[in-house]
């Protein structure tokens, strides 16, 4: 199966979108925690992990930059229609954290920052068509047209955005965490549902349009022949 066919697969496009979400959310409370100037572990500065942190927690603005970084990739991920602009942002900031976790020895945490990785390579190889003139200058390269990312998850993206960052900004009781996570379940259901009765309906209506034109197309051989 070549790239175009995956491309074209519905599941696999379902899967991007949502891997996009799922990258997006992961950094929402780290983000926030560095971008309004929190400490982000309160491990003892005598193990080098915390250490680490504490050094660069006190390096001021560029901790708090970090943080907004990681907020900026992931809203932009979570817009769909920005993606691989967030994404290049994402690979840059995750490749940083993976060797991080990997070089201070982060027990489990390796594991999960090298998924991360993992996930955001696949969405850059998935946006290939998008970057290829990167790499192919100055020869000309074509761009194959793909159906851009439908605005039901464009806004969808938007909502999870503000869902989860509420579970960082405010200081919710757990009737409330309750509440925002239900509104997330919602959303989750609405959309999909929505989503694949729109399908359903589109290729419903791709096969009729199909059978009429093998019909006329039959006629007008039968009326030939005669």
């Amino acid at each position: 199966m070549n790239y175009e066919k995956l491309r074209e697969n519905r599941f696999n496009q379902w899967f991007m979108v949502h891997l996009r979400y799922l990258l997006g959310v992961a950094f929402i409370p780290s983000g926030y925690t560095k971008l309004i100037g929190n400490r982000f572990t309160q491990i003892s500065t005598d193990h080098p992990i915390g250490y680490f942190f504490e050094g660069l927690y006190q390096s001021g603005f560029y901790y708090q930059f970090i943080g907004f970084a990681q907020l900026l990739a992931g809203f932009l991920l979570m817009t769909q229609r920005l993606a691989t602009f967030g994404n290049l942002i994402y690979f840059s900031l995750i490749t940083n954290i993976c060797i991080i976790t990997i070089s201070l020895s982060f027990k489990g945490t390796w594991l999960i920052t090298s998924l991360m990785l993992f996930a955001s390579t696949v969405l850059l190889i998935w946006d290939y068509q998008k970057l290829k003139p990167i790499f192919s200058y100055p020869s000309a390269s074509r761009i194959s047209a793909h159906t851009e990312t439908s605005v039901y998850w464009q806004i969808t993206g938007l909502v999870y955005f503000l869902l989860f960052i509420s579970f960082s900004i405010f200081d919710l009781n757990t009737a409330l965490k309750g509440f925002v996570a239900g509104l997330i379940f919602i959303t989750f259901a609405v959309t999909n549902t929505v989503t694949y009765l729109r399908y359903r309906r589109n290729k419903k209506n791709a096969d009729e349009s199909n059978r009429d034109e093998i019909s006329s197309a039959s006629s007008i051989e039968g009326g030939e022949v005669q």
